[in-house]
């Protein structure tokens, strides 16, 4: 089993650590109580759910978090930032829907709770660090540079890419060195209550409940047509913010509509006339050459140059891309790519890599078609 060395070392004083309530912060928190550190543990209730339907898990969750705390022997306490999350994620969340567009709440929860509210909150507790369960390493040697997990199937820097520098020196991650399996390895033989729990999923406020129906509660559905890249109606969509590009599944319109059998997929949004654009099949429509960002945050502070190769990722899982960056005078860049890419969506974040090392990233804007749909379809 691999030893969690270089994401600890030169620890001292008090260290607050998030407890979710799930095993990763467990883990965690044990690995940092068995290195003789002084841990505290704070589970954070970001999102108000007494009035949702019963799929909510965070009484559940504090409950374990509380238990956990109890195993390892450290102090427990609860905070709320539910104003703080409202303000300052979920009202940006809502808009970027209303926008067409697709956003990603839990970068910027990382980026405005995390490691700003609840940082400061560790700050007022006279912490010397905050720990959280995240798979990511820190390299602290000179500066501080936020670096991939050894498990490369766990990694969550895409997550983290919207942190500086600063708010990364005052971070721990403890099992960032660790394979998933090793940490279930150690939560298992310490006998704690979350060894077997199932790993969360599903966007941070939001968890395994259905997306549509808890976006309509905030969004009212605005019906309209679906039609293809020649303009003819081939269907009805229940509202725009409801779908992504390159969407597949929930188009409610039968593959054999034109003849061919095959799948039909989102590939653009008429916002102005409310429709929804689809093709059948996978064509160059779908894909793109190039995107923009309009605010590209870098880590360190600044970039590596204004104009440099790296690898970037347009979602959470997908495998590194070879890309070309082009800073611009107003703070954003274009993001060139090595090869066609697959459905980008606006909204997501384009996040940055130099091997290991997590350089930042920003919001896409634009992506650049590879062959762009007809503009008559927005009349």
């Amino acid at each position: 089993m691999a030893e969690p060395g270089e994401n600890l070392s030169g620890i001292g004083g008090k260290v607050v650590i998030g407890l979710s309530g799930g095993v990763d912060s467990s883990a965690a928190a044990l690995l940092l109580r068995e290195r003789g550190l002084d841990v505290v543990g704070v589970f954070m209730k970001n999102w108000d759910e007494q009035d949702e339907d019963g799929c909510c898990t965070a009484e559940q969750d504090y409950s374990d978090a509380r238990r956990i705390a109890e195993q390892i022997g450290i102090p427990f306490y609860s905070v709320s930032f539910t104003k703080e999350y409202e303000r300052r994620v979920f009202a940006y969340f809502l808009e970027e829907y209303r926008r067409g567009r697709t956003p990603n709440p839990d970068i910027l929860c990382n980026t405005e709770i995390k490691f700003s509210a609840f940082l400061d909150l560790a700050m007022t507790m006279d912490a010397a660090a905050l720990a959280t369960g995240h798979y990511a390493r820190l390299d602290k040697t000179e500066g501080t540079r936020l670096l991939r997990a050894r498990d490369a199937g766990k990694d969550q820097t895409y997550f983290l890419a919207g942190l500086t520098e600063k708010q990364l020196e005052k971070a721990l991650f403890p099992i960032g060195d660790l394979q998933k399996s090793e940490v279930r390895a150690i939560a298992a033989r310490a006998g704690l209550v979350t060894a077997g729990k199932k790993d969360s999923t599903g966007v941070c406020f939001i968890g395994e409940r259905n997306f549509k129906k808890f976006l309509m509660q905030y969004l009212p559905a605005q019906p309209g047509d679906m039609i293809d890249t020649s303009g003819r109606v081939v269907g009805r969509h229940d509202g725009l913010m409801y779908y992504t590009m390159g969407q597949r599944r929930g188009l409610g319109i039968g593959g054999m509509s034109a003849g061919t059998g095959e799948s039909w997929f989102v590939v653009g949004k008429d916002l102005r006339n409310n429709r929804l654009i689809v093709q059948q099949g996978e064509h160059e429509e779908l894909y793109s050459t190039a995107l923009t960002v309009n605010k590209l945050h870098f880590i360190a502070g600044e970039a590596p140059a204004k104009s440099f190769r790296c690898t970037a990722k347009f979602r959470y899982r997908q495998p590194d891309q070879g890309v070309t960056v082009t800073l611009n005078e107003s703070g954003g860049a274009t993001v060139d790519f090595d090869r066609p890419q697959r459905a980008i969506t606006t909204g997501q974040w384009a996040v940055l890599y130099d091997g290991e090392t997590c350089l930042g990233g920003g919001p896409i804007d634009e992506a650049v078609p590879l062959k762009a749909l007809d503009p008559a379809l927005f009349h």
